[in-house]
């Protein structure tokens, strides 16, 4: 198994530059036709979202396709999925950012049962306290 760091993914899924993406997509797609698999952790997920908002200004909408797309690819393992599903779940409908939620999720599980936050995008959401 091989983790991919988030300029990686980003090439592939973006196919911006030429040569990185030709690199990336030949790498990936070569190893998913033989078995194998890539880790995409919480912080690769995280950074993707925001370089993919804020580098290439897709909508969030485009963000969510791009992150459904990742989280249902098999070839892609992803350490603690069920908890970037239901990140990616809250993204969708909610008003903050998805690592704002994948931390509440992290802090969830490790019983935190409220996040604070100085992120006013986020009040009303019973997982965060704004201050």
């Amino acid at each position: 198994m091989t983790g991919l760091d988030t300029n990686v993914l980003v090439r592939y899924l973006v196919q911006d530059d030429a040569a990185q993406a030709k690199t990336a997509t030949s790498l990936i797609e070569k190893t998913s036709r033989q078995g194998g698999e890539f880790v995409v952790n919480a912080i690769t997920l995280c950074e993707l979202v925001w370089v993919l908002e804020s580098a290439y200004s897709y909508s969030r909408g485009q963000v969510s396709h791009a992150l459904e797309n990742i989280l249902r690819t098999a070839q892609f393992v992803i350490p603690d999925r069920e908890l970037a599903v239901e990140s990616h779940a809250r993204y969708q409908k909610g008003r903050g950012d998805f690592a704002d939620y994948f931390i509440s999720c992290l802090n969830d599980r490790h019983g935190a049962k409220v996040t604070l936050t100085f992120d006013r995008a986020l009040k009303g959401d019973p997982r965060f306290q704004v201050l």
